[in-house]
């Protein structure tokens, strides 16, 4: 209902009298609210009086309009009256207890315990680590049944998101790797070469390489750069309300948006682990090659430390991580709530609980390794 609001004040020997006239609702009651509380703060008399005589329409936002004023006259200590407001208008009026608007705010909750804030922060990471473990599920499901019937994979997709990260990845993990493999000759050639042992740097350099940071590393890039590229490109399509669109007709979120992601991370992270791997080595026999080790013979020993173990159990890492770092950045994706700046927290959070979920991963395949004799 529209209209024009309007409010008078007048002061009369008996009291004062704030005179309303036409409809009191959220379109019009803006400009006059400010001015009539301000009217009722300044009063002064011991009486005022709202005179409802002109009042045409009163919705929910008129009631809260007048019930404000009661309680302002309240406050400042004088006696409010409504009048001549009209029956209907009073039947709404009356189902809140005028008697209360003068009560002091309810005091705050007392401080929590530090007992009580462990107790809450312990059922709060309960109920995440209960939902991420849920997810992680039901992607794995949805995965599942996508290999088991090949036609449902949307294969573009898939192959759209394969060409963003391997494609467009590989200089990033070119340049790593190589350096990887240079620092790592550097330093452990130096101190070698004091007792004539050089030579066995090419064995901590393939094993190091093809077992540990060949897959580490190139996780660890790809959390920087696809973890939050999922979470981003999700997330905005959380904010514009996308995701809703597609569960409304009838399309699950999971196998629509994060099925293929993660198959496109699981098939081209270990091809960049290995490639990653190849190039550390190359970069190791290059200082090798300064230290007078040919490469030949630099190569051959490697050949001779390395097993088919070492290498299928780096890309083994290497697909797991790729699953975390897909499923983790899908996750903070769907998680987003608000505007722009959520998205942009959404993908930061992608990325650190990605490398923080390789880097104990990792860890944990350390331990199991070693106690299987791997």
């Amino acid at each position: 209902m529209s209209g024009i609001a309007a409010m008078e004040f007048r002061r009369g020997p008996g009291g004062s009298v704030v005179a309303l006239r036409g409809a009191l609702d959220s379109q019009t009651l803006p400009p006059i609210w400010s001015g009539a509380r301000a009217a009722v703060r300044k009063n002064g008399a011991l009486s005022l009086r709202v005179d409802a005589a002109g009042v045409t329409y009163c919705d929910g936002s008129g009631i809260a309009f007048l019930l404000d004023l009661l309680r302002e006259g309240t406050r400042q200590g004088a006696r409010v009256t409504i009048t001549n407001l009209a029956p209907r208008f009073a039947e709404l009026l009356g189902q809140f207890d005028q008697a209360r608007l003068g009560d002091e705010a309810l005091p705050s909750a007392l401080p929590l315990s530090r007992i009580e804030r462990l107790g809450r922060a312990s059922l709060q990471f309960a109920g995440n680590l209960r939902r991420q473990i849920d997810y992680a599920l039901r992607v794995t499901g949805c995965l599942w049944y996508e290999l088991r019937h090949p036609s449902l994979v949307r294969w573009k997709e898939v192959l759209s998101v394969a060409e963003q990260m391997g494609v467009k990845g590989l200089p990033v993990v070119t340049l790593i790797a190589f350096l990887m493999g240079v620092v790592l000759a550097y330093q452990s050639a130096v101190p070698m070469r004091q007792f004539g042992a050089e030579l066995f740097v090419a064995n901590l350099i393939g094993l190091s390489m093809l077992r540990e940071l060949a897959p580490l590393m190139t996780s660890i890039v790809l959390a920087g750069r696809t973890g939050a590229a999922f979470a981003a490109e999700i997330g905005t399509m959380k904010v514009n309300e996308e995701i809703d669109a597609l569960t409304t007709m009838a399309l699950d979120p999971l196998r629509f948006l994060v099925v293929p992601r993660l198959l496109a991370t699981m098939f081209v992270t270990p091809l960049l682990t290995i490639f990653a791997g190849i190039v550390g080595l190359i970069g190791g026999g290059l200082v090798m090659l300064s230290f007078d080790i040919p490469l030949v013979t630099y190569f051959k020993q490697i050949t001779g430390v390395v097993s088919i173990g070492d290498f299928t159990g780096g890309l083994f890492k290497s697909a797991v991580f790729a699953y975390l770092v897909a499923i983790i950045g899908c996750l903070r994706g769907l998680e987003t709530e608000g505007g722009p700046r959520a998205v942009g927290q959404a993908a930061t959070r992608a990325v650190v609980s990605a490398i923080v979920m390789i880097v104990v991963f990792d860890g944990l395949f350390a331990v199991l390794f070693n106690l299987l004799g791997f």
